[in-house]
C-alpha cells in the first residue's frame, strides 16, 4: 500500500510503499478514502506536537473509509461499513488498522469528503461551547482564526446554539466566508483594535480562540465579568502568559481544552457530541466548508496551505483516487 510518511523531522512527507496492517483483537481494517488535514499535522512534522510518533510515520488524524475486514471481538462494525474515525495518526495511507471503537458509522447522506472535514472540526467546536463552556442561547461569542479549520464551525455551531457572534479573522475575503458561516459581527484581525471593538459591541462572553498570542491578550481584556475563554491552539506561534489578577478581577474562567484527550480520558465526551452533531448533519443544519481537495501525492502542498494560512475551512486529501 502506499503512505505519506514523515521520515525526518521538519522534512517533507515522503510517498512510500509499505506493508498492509493486519487487524488485531479489537481492530477493524479499513480501506481509507479521504483524509482531513489539521494544523496538528504540521506540527508532527516538526516534531513539536504533543504526541510524537516513532519515525517512519504515517500521518493523518482524521479520516474516512470502508471497512474491508474485523479483528476478533469486534461486533457492532462490518465490512463494506462506511466509518469516520479520529486516530491520530494513519490517514495518509490507503489502508489502516483502527481500534474498533474509535470508528463511527457515517449517515448515508454524508459524502466522503465532508466526513474527512467532519470530526475534528466540528466535534472541537461543539464539545468545547457545549460540554466545557456550557454556552447558553443569547451569550456573546468571539471566535478568534474565525475561517479556519476549527474557527469557522465555532461560528457556524455558536449561531445554531443561540449566540451572538463575532467574528475575527484576517481580511475581506476571510470575513465574507465567516459571515456566510453565520456570524453577526466581522472584525478584520489586520486593522481592527480587538479589545475597542469587542466591548463597543457589548464584550465576549465566550472566547473560543486557536490562535494565541496578542488576539488572545486582547479578547481576555474584552471579556465580560464571568466570561469562559477557551485556548485551544496557538496558530500565532505564541503561547499567551495569562495574568491571573486579571482572571481574579472579572471572576474569568480559562479552561484548557485538547479535544483528542477526551479519547483517553472520557470518550463517551465524543461519542454524545457525534451523535448531536450527525443529527444536525442529517437535518441539513451544518455543512463542511473544504476550499481545497487534493491527491494524496500532493499532501505536502495541502500541509503547506495551513501552514501559510491560504486555506479556508478545511483541505482534504484524496486518498482512494
Amino acid at each position: 500500500m502506499r503512505a505519506m510518511q514523515v521520515t525526518a523531522l521538519g522534512q517533507p512527507l515522503e510517498l512510500r510503499e509499505i506493508d498492509m496492517p493486519t487487524p488485531k483483537a479489537g481492530e477493524v481494517l479499513v480501506r481509507i478514502h479521504t483524509c482531513g488535514l489539521n494544523f496538528g499535522d504540521t506540527l508532527i512534522v516538526k516534531g513539536t506536537y504533543q504526541e510524537k510518533p516513532q519515525l517512519p510515520a504515517t500521518i493523518g488524524m482524521e479520516m474516512c473509509g470502508t471497512v474491508e475486514a474485523v479483528g476478533t471481538d469486534v461486533t457492532h462494525l462490518k465490512p463494506g461499513q462506511r466509518i469516520a474515525a479520529y486516530a491520530g495518526f494513519g490517514g495518509l495511507g490507503e489502508y489502516a488498522a483502527l481500534p474498533a471503537n474509535i470508528c463511527v458509522p457515517i449517515p448515508d447522506e454524508m459524502s466522503e469528503v465532508d466526513a474527512a472535514a467532519f470530526l475534528v472540526a466540528y466535534g472541537t467546536s461543539h464539545v468545547a461551547l457545549d460540554y466545557k463552556a456550557h454556552m447558553k442561547p443569547g451569550e456573546r461569542l468571539l471566535v478568534l482564526g474565525a475561517s479556519g479549520g476549527v474557527g469557522l464551525t465555532a461560528v457556524e455551531l455558536g449561531k445554531l446554539m443561540g449566540a451572538e457572534v463575532i467574528a475575527c479573522a484576517r481580511g475581506a475575503d476571510k470575513l465574507k466566508i465567516a459571515s456566510k458561516a453565520g456570524a453577526d459581527h466581522l472584525l478584520d484581525s489586520d486593522t481592527c483594535d480587538l479589545k475597542a471593538d469587542v466591548k463597543a459591541l457589548g464584550g465576549a462572553d465566550v472566547v473560543y480562540d486557536p490562535v494565541g498570542g496578542d488576539l488572545f491578550d486582547a479578547a481576555l481584556r474584552a471579556c465580560n465579568p464571568e466570561a469562559r475563554l477557551l485556548p485551544l491552539g496557538f496558530a500565532s506561534g505564541t503561547v499567551p502568559q495569562i495574568p491571573a489578577n486579571y482572571l481574579l478581577v472579572k471572576n474569568l474562567h480559562v479552561l484548557g481544552f485538547y479535544w483528542g484527550g477526551y479519547m483517553r480520558v472520557n470518550p463517551k465526551v465524543l461519542t454524545d457530541s457525534f451523535e448531536v452533531l450527525f443529527g444536525w448533519y442529517a437535518e441539513g443544519q451544518l455543512k463542511p466548508h473544504v476550499s481545497h481537495v487534493l491527491p494524496l501525492a500532493d499532501a505536502n502542498d495541502g500541509l503547506d496551505l495551513l501552514r501559510t494560512r491560504k486555506a479556508t475551512g478545511k483541505v482534504v486529501i484524496q486518498v482512494d483516487g
